[in-house]
């Protein structure tokens, strides 16, 4: 089972370089890490992870990062270097029945004093139980778990099988880290090397840049403009045209990081607040048509939601997480649409600010006051000594009184009378701003009646 570490030997990883038929991405796959670009905060020299590959000391771990920033290819990296019996597993294939085979070979290899790696790609798609069926080998070491992961393992990976693992997280490839991966696939025979290839500067910076930290995207790019560049007897040359084609984008040169990005999420942003719903589907298209991360648009509608719109209308937010959920699921360009409705139903929608600056005055108030008291009636009491002290001593449990209000003070001394939240009239916050005020001349009647509470603390 153990990898081969020769680089022209087909793998399990589909490392081996002799085949030319090949996906490029395949056939560069790095053999060792002296040709793995970037993480370079966990393979730099003196770097924990590049130390416990260095001395073959790997114990349990999980790599959770992006797409086609590397976690596989650590894996077979790991792989050709380990003097363990090393296993691939699948979580889209394999399941409980296949995971109990595993472990039975792996437990008789302990036995007699042989370690098993057991390299599981997409652990999130396993489920509890088939997660459950690794955990007690884990435990008496019978096998070193690497699991690889797109998605925040502490909500997909079982507590008790993530407490014993450690997790290494991979950034996405910088465009510089992608240049570098390029300019190598130029030049390495794995790729085009044999091949006399033309491609100006500005289009590797340009695939780089629209791999959005992707290397599998980048060289798969590079791979479709080459085979379709304009052939010649001096050999192939990738032209702007030839690349827009492959890509069917036309605005290749979109910094995802810089100005341009930051421009146009402003103006989306901008358009749907002044309810102009047709510029803010133009601009949402300009980012999408682009290349940009369909899940990043859909975090910013989540905050325009609330901070432009919120108890004018509430729906706003269900549906800009909805949007959200969407994109995660199918992706684009399939999500495209599930964005442009939460863009026009944002738009739209009445809008208020209300909320935002609420939570600003009070933030500024909360930073200049750290040590304001809670008082003491609304302090919870759960031991003796608290309730000693007159902790919740006199609280007044709104549900047993007649209007469900109590006549009680609940912010600190230096604070009382002090306003945040000032509601418009706008669209359901005109009904926010009615209750309020009912409920601010309830005070007003009120104020000076010592209340009292008759019933045992309640929370």
């Amino acid at each position: 089972m153990k990898q081969s570490a020769d680089p022209g030997q087909q793998t399990l990883f589909g490392s081996g370089s002799g085949d030319l038929s090949r996906p490029l991405a395949s056939r560069l796959r790095p053999q060792n890490l002296e040709e793995f670009v970037g993480q370079q905060h966990l393979l730099g020299e003196g770097k924990i992870l590049r130390q416990l590959i260095d001395q073959d000391q790997i114990s349990s771990m999980i790599f959770w990062g992006p797409p086609g920033v590397g976690k596989t290819t650590l894996a077979s990296i790991i792989a050709g270097r380990t003097k363990a019996q090393f296993i691939n597993f699948s979580a889209v294939t394999s399941g409980i029945k296949e995971i109990k085979e595993v472990m039975q070979q792996a437990e008789q290899s302990r036995l007699f004093g042989e370690k098993t790696i057991v390299f599981v790609d997409e652990i999130h798609r396993f489920n509890k139980a088939q997660q459950d069926a690794f955990l007690p080998f884990v435990e008496k070491g019978s096998i070193i778990l690497i699991g690889a992961t797109t998605e925040n393992p502490s909500f997909e990976v079982n507590a008790a099988l993530l407490s014993r693992c450690k997790v290494f997280v991979l950034q996405a490839l910088s465009t510089a880290d992608l240049e570098q991966l390029l300019r190598r696939a130029l030049t390495d025979p794995r790729g085009f090397g044999g091949q006399a290839v033309r491609i100006e500067q500005k289009l590797v910076t340009a695939i780089a840049a629209f791999a959005n930290g992707d290397a599998r995207t980048a060289l798969n790019t590079l791979e479709m403009a080459v085979l379709n560049g304009e052939k010649s007897r001096e050999g192939v040359t990738v032209t702007q045209a030839v690349l827009e084609q492959c890509t069917s984008r036309k605005s290749l040169l979109y910094d995802k990081n810089g100005e341009e990005h930051y421009n146009l999420i402003s103006a989306l942003h901008k358009s749907m607040r002044n309810s102009d719903v047709q510029a803010a589907l133009y601009w949402l298209a300009r980012m999408l048509e682009a290349g940009e991360d369909p899940l990043y648009v859909a975090r910013r509608l989540i905050r325009f939601a609330s901070e432009d719109i919120a108890m004018a209308d509430s729906r706003a937010l269900e549906i800009a997480v909805a949007a959200y959920q969407a994109s995660h699921f199918i992706g684009m360009p399939e999500c495209n649409v599930n964005l442009a409705h939460a863009v026009t139903y944002l738009s739209l929608a009445p809008k208020s600010n209300a909320v935002y600056t609420a939570y600003l005055a009070a933030a500024q108030d909360a930073q200049k006051m750290l040590s304001e008291p809670v008082p003491l009636h609304i302090r919870n009491a759960p031991t003796q000594l608290m309730a000693d002290l007159h902790y919740g001593e006199g609280y007044q449990y709104a549900h047993d009184t007649p209007d469900k209000i109590a006549e009680m003070q609940c912010l600190p001394d230096n604070l009382v009378g002090k306003k945040y939240y000032r509601p418009t009239e706008e669209g359901s916050e005109a009904r926010v701003a009615q209750r309020l005020r009912q409920i601010e001349q309830w005070h007003a009647r009120h104020a000076g009646h010592d209340g009292q509470h008759t019933g045992e603390d309640k929370k």
